[in-house]
């Protein structure tokens, strides 16, 4: 087998600041990562390169590091214990729509209402 060896210096997934990291959608990462410190951001660049590699979410990462180390503060997460991930609970079912506001019949009436002569 041709296996990367595992460099002591990549983080393992037991080891990363967000859990359930590598099921994560990419448009909540900015949000997640607000929170983190600079270690924690560059401990998940180095396990996405080791691991995943995909390039936009190196993108979201890089820009939040470089953020860090000119003076950006954490801010900390929206939502830091919601997790973003499919538990396979059914979602709460919402109507599809609601009733609109009631059509007023033409003023020539009805054709099948016998009560509203046409004219």
């Amino acid at each position: 087998m041709n296996e990367m060896p595992q460099s002591a210096d990549v983080p393992q997934h037991g080891d990363l600041p967000l859990p359930d990291y590598d099921h994560l959608p990419a448009g909540t990462l900015p949000s997640r990562i607000s929170g983190l410190a600079e270690g924690d951001v560059a401990r998940l660049v180095g396990y996405e390169k080791a691991h995943g590699n995909r390039l936009p979410i190196l993108q979201i990462l890089e820009k939040r590091l470089q953020d860090l180390q000119a003076g950006a503060v954490p801010s900390g997460p929206l939502n830091p214990g919601t997790p973003e991930v499919n538990t396979g609970q059914p979602l709460t079912q919402q109507p599809a729509s609601t009733a609109g506001p009631p059509v007023n019949p033409p003023s020539q009436g009805v054709p099948t209402n016998p009560a509203q002569p046409r004219r």
